[in-house]
């Protein structure tokens, strides 16, 4: 079946979004969206294995509840990516807003540039699922805050601006996963809930196998797996798997 294309110029989000759901149910699996401009929503709560291109600027919570499929957006996104998500994978052509990745317990979401504040916020291993966040630029405050679970990968591919690769608090309230920072971190950023411990090679096998695959998403950008890893990782973990419970009455 020939993809199914959508003009969503002008197009109320809602619209947008019941075109996509009853479609799927025709059976397209393919979807090609134009002239995006903010719609919120594409992909909420997908169950079955579709793909989705979105050509323009995605809105807040694109593949929000997500449990299968794959979405892919040729420019920015806006907050919210991948909050709560199951599914296969998000990925990026830009940048993309705050909250990326809120309690997202599965999938892959690969970003190309900077993403804003509390990425990775929540995120989670849900039975033998183990979401993975990588962000080529910057990133913003409370990266990895609340974290219970997952990897979420720093890479700072694009140049020295003046500003720092990470923003305040990194990692504040952390009590699971492992954050992956490329290059030195100053500590003074760090959340008092995690400290620094050393990379292994099998940290080394895994962060090489995951950037392969990224770098082929972003294959049109010269980006090679031998340079990125050419820089040593700043691994992060928590120091405590309860780093609030003082603060609970029982």
């Amino acid at each position: 079946m020939e993809p199914y294309v959508i003009d969503a110029s002008g197009m109320y989000y809602r619209v947008l979004n019941q075109i996509i759901r009853d479609k799927i149910k025709e059976g397209y699996r393919k979807f090609i969206l134009k002239n995006v401009n903010g719609q919120r929503y594409i992909g909420a709560g997908i169950m079955e294995d579709v793909y989705i291109e979105v050509h323009g600027v995605a809105g807040n919570d694109l593949g929000v509840f997500m449990k299968r499929g794959t979405i892919i957006v040729y420019d920015d996104a806006q907050d919210g990516v991948g909050n709560t998500m199951e599914g296969r994978k998000i990925v990026i052509h830009g940048m993309a807003g705050d909250v990326c990745g809120y309690g997202m317990r599965g999938g892959k979401l690969h970003i190309l540039k900077d993403v804003g504040y509390r990425v990775g916020i929540h995120m989670k291993t849900y039975k033998d699922m183990v979401p993975v966040i990588i962000v080529g630029g910057k990133a913003g405050d409370f990266l990895g805050e609340y974290m219970a679970g997952g990897i979420l990968i720093l890479l700072d591919l694009w140049g020295d601006d003046g500003r720092p690769k990470v923003g305040d608090y990194l990692g504040t309230g952390m009590h699971g996963g492992t954050i992956y920072i490329r290059g030195d971190v100053d500590k003074y950023l760090f959340g008092k809930e995690v400290g620094v411990v050393e990379t292994t090679e099998d940290d080394v096998k895994l962060l090489r196998g995951l950037i392969t695959e990224y770098c082929e998403d972003f294959k049109n950008y010269g980006l090679d797996v031998d340079e990125i890893m050419s820089v040593p990782f700043t691994k992060l973990i928590p120091v405590s798997t309860r780093p609030y419970g003082r603060i609970y009455a029982y």
